[in-house]
C-alpha cells in the first residue's frame, strides 16, 4: 500500500464513523487549556515586568555613575606649591 492509498484509507475509516467525544473530555480539555492562556499570560506579563525593572534599574545605575565620562587621569601628581 503506498501513501496515497493508506491515506484514502484512512480517510473512508474516518468519515465511516463519527467521532464521539465523551462531554467530560470536552470540559476537561477546555479546563486545561484555559489554565494554560492563563499561565501563559501571567508568565508574559511578569517577563515585561522584569524587563522594565531591569531597564529602570539600568538607567538609574548609568545616571549616578555616569559611565560615560572619562574619569581623572591618576598619572601626573597635583601641581601645588608653587
Amino acid at each position: 500500500m503506498n501513501r496515497a492509498e493508506r491515506e484514502a484509507a484512512v480517510r473512508r475509516i474516518m468519515e465511516r464513523t463519527p467521532p464521539h467525544v465523551p462531554a467530560e473530555l470536552h470540559r476537561e480539555a477546555v479546563r486545561r487549556g484555559s489554565r494554560m492562556v492563563r499561565r501563559h499570560r501571567t508568565a508574559r506579563r511578569l517577563a515585561w515586568l522584569l524587563l522594565c525593572a531591569a531597564t529602570v534599574a539600568f538607567v538609574v545605575w548609568a545616571v549616578l555613575v555616569q559611565p560615560w565620562v572619562e574619569p581623572p587621569s591618576q598619572t601626573t601628581p597635583p601641581l601645588t606649591n608653587w
